[in-house]
């Protein structure tokens, strides 16, 4: 049974594997002290803080969020420690200067499965700008959690004053500093040092985030999508051990906008179950001699199989963009480096011509040559320890980030917890072909989707007919539709259909013939503009009940699941005001749990104009053919984005949605 704490009572600790869940009513920085068993902090390497987020049994957050999971493994804790206090503060320069003008904070204390063991509601605050919430310690061998409260107005410099640090204001300006510099997209180190970063597929997750930090561009300038790529990949922060929310996306997305004040609405169902973690897995093999070690799935950072292969995946997609722009950058220093040596010769009319010439043009071509030959065995050897690690862990993915022709699927059952992430298609470089990453994007989706279904510049797209174009895009959508519903809790998911003329009906059957929809797709200017106006409506109403504090004020009997509406058919029978609306649902809905996915031709929609753009850059743009048309936000490379379509006569999701409609039944009765 939870235990709701008052200021200054304590309550034992059954478990010493715990997540210390943040709800705030703005963002705040969340970090950790550990001290003595007289509370004293001896030094900077005794907190976790942003800037620096792990210390032996403790992780935290590396960014400001209204809502945070910091992980504690009790076990892990040095014996000198006795004391883990839990902190809050306010980024200076931005949002509320004081917690009194924001709503209460609430932390509580859970198991790794979900199970609250005690809470506390920090109230009373006022000018204090950084508080300690509540503080873990030793009693006689045992742990026990105690709700402390104590703010400061003087902020951090002053709360870790008070526990005896002698740099605390330094590190407080640190923390800050860390704040603002935006390091939420690092990967923490893990306790052991990093490997040499001879090759992506050796590199450890330390090692990925300094060569992070070093190559890449910062988390609020992304690089510019390469001349011809039309949308940045989402840009999405590696989360750690604590699971810090991140961005839905590819490899990389622009800032979304920010939820309304009062936070996102909690969808869970009082029937939701959670599910223990798997245990870690087991360490690989140890290297021969002068050879990479062999490949591990789930061998990144994370407390559950899940994160960790989350987080390998997209380890595995930098390393390959790196490795690729390191050969590229190869090449076009070989080649400037040719051609000024042949510029060279050709200015001196002494070597113009003649055998000397000559030798000097074959020396240059040589040692171009030679450089070329170099990194592209460098290449080489990096892609195949990719490809052996992509290898094997290709077949150890979840559904949620499985491609529907992984035998996964066949033993798919409704799942009770939301999945941290969806996968939308297959990410390659002209470079590594066999490679293909998985793109996955974080769940709830925070960004909408337009599915192009006109010509592209690639082969796949340049040979296809308009019409067999849209039917692509249709079954594509279909594609995502059924895997986000197969990902969701029963009940928690609602997809709605847009088909003016009906044109969509034989793409759509799955759905249709499931009974998964929340109705028939809507037909007619009528069917538009009723299915339009009632999401609408549904978005005001869920951000009026947040700014207001007020999120479970919303009418009887609303459906308060994820929602998503599918367009079809667009811009044929949609006015101006469908329009209006559509670009409203794309901007405002995803904060509240409503998302647009888009099946249209981008060029047959430009007769918009101006009313158009701002809803096709709102979106992520995916095409049902391969095309290069995705950017990376570290070196700007186009990745060639692939569709995860299924199989070819395959049977996968017609079983996968009669599970889902099913489901879906049984927890409506």
């Amino acid at each position: 049974m939870t235990a709701e704490l008052v200021r200054g009572q304590n309550h034992p600790l059954s478990r010493t594997r715990l997540e210390i869940r943040v709800s705030a009513g703005a963002p705040v920085a969340a970090g950790a002290t550990t001290g003595d068993e007289n509370g004293t902090v001896h030094g900077v390497e005794w907190v976790a803080h942003p800037g620096s987020p792990t210390l032996p049994g403790l992780e935290v957050s590396r960014q400001a969020a209204a809502d945070h999971r910091l992980a504690v493994d009790l076990d892990a804790v040095p014996d000198a420690v006795h004391r883990v206090s839990v902190f809050l503060a306010l980024p200076t320069g931005a949002g509320p200067a004081r917690f009194g003008a924001v709503a209460a904070p609430f932390v509580a204390v859970t198991g790794l499965d979900g199970t609250e063991i005690a809470s506390y509601t920090l109230t009373g605050l006022e000018a204090e700008t950084a508080v300690v919430a509540l503080e873990l310690y030793r009693r006689q061998g045992a742990w026990k959690v105690r709700a402390v409260g104590q703010g400061y107005a003087g902020g951090l410099a002053e709360l870790l004053a008070d526990q005896g640090l002698p740099q605390a204001h330094q590190l407080a300006a640190d923390i800050q500093a860390a704040l603002a510099g935006g390091l939420a997209r690092s990967v923490p180190a893990p306790s052991a040092p990093a490997s040499p970063p001879a090759s992506p597929a050796r590199t450890s997750d330390g090692e990925r985030a300094r060569r992070s930090a070093a190559a890449a561009p910062g988390p609020d300038h992304a690089t510019p999508a390469p001349q011809g790529t039309s949308d940045p990949l989402p840009q999405t922060p590696y989360p750690g051990t604590a699971g810090d929310p991140g961005t839905a996306g590819a490899p990389a997305a622009p800032a979304q906008p920010s939820a309304p004040t009062g936070g996102p609405i909690d969808y869970s169902h009082p029937r939701r179950q959670h599910a223990a973690p798997p245990p870690p897995p087991p360490s690989a093999p140890p290297a021969e001699p002068g050879r990479p070690a062999q490949p591990v799935a789930g061998d990144a950072t994370g407390w559950s199989m899940e994160e960790r292969l989350y987080n390998q995946v997209w380890g595995m997609f930098e390393d390959l963009a790196r490795t690729t722009a390191a050969y590229r950058s190869a090449v076009d220093f070989a080649e400037s480096r040719m051609e000024k040596e042949l510029d060279h010769v050709l200015s001196d009319p002494r070597s113009r011509i003649g055998g000397q010439g000559d030798a000097a043009r074959e020396a240059a071509r040589a040692k171009h040559s030679q450089l070329v030959d170099q990194a592209r065995e460098v290449l080489d050897r990096d892609v195949e320890q990719l490809a052996a690690e992509a290898d094997v862990v290709e077949p150890a993915l979840p559904a949620a980030f499985a491609r529907w022709d992984n035998p996964v699927w066949h033993a798919y059952r409704p799942p009770m917890e939301i999945p941290m992430a969806l996968r939308l298609g297959d990410l390659h470089l002209p470079e590594a072909e066999r490679i293909r990453i998985p793109m996955l994007v974080r769940l709830p989706l925070e960004r909408g989707l337009w599915i192009d279904s006109g010509r592209s510049g690639s082969p796949d797209g340049s040979f296809a007919d308009s019409h067999e174009l849209r039917r692509l895009g249709l079954e594509a959508a279909v594609a995502i539709a059924a895997r986000l519903l197969a990902v969701y809790p029963a009940g928690e998911f609602t997809v709605h259909v847009i088909d003016p003329a009906g044109s969509g009906a034989q793409p759509f059957t799955p759905l249709v013939r499931t009974d998964v929809l929340a109705a028939q797709p809507a037909q007619g200017a009528a069917g538009v503009a009723d299915v339009l106006s009632r999401l609408t409506q549904r978005v005001d109403l869920v951000q009026m009940a947040l700014r207001g504090g007020a999120p479970d004020a919303l009418p009887p009997g609303m459906d308060t699941a994820q929602q998503l509406l599918i367009v079809n058919d667009f811009p044929h029978g949609f006015d101006d005001r469908a329009v209006n609306q559509l670009r409203y649902l794309a901007d405002e809905g995803p904060s509240v749990g409503v998302h647009l996915m888009m099946v249209a031709d981008r060029e047959e929609s430009a007769g918009y104009g101006p009313l158009l753009d701002p809803l096709w850059r709102s979106l992520l743009r995916l095409t049902p053919v391969a095309d290069d048309h995705l950017a990376d936000p570290w070196v700007g490379h186009a990745w060639t984005y692939e569709p995860s379509l299924v199989p070819p006569g395959s049977e996968v999701l017609q079983r996968v949605l009669s599970q889902v409609a099913a489901a879906r039944r049984s927890w409506n009765r």
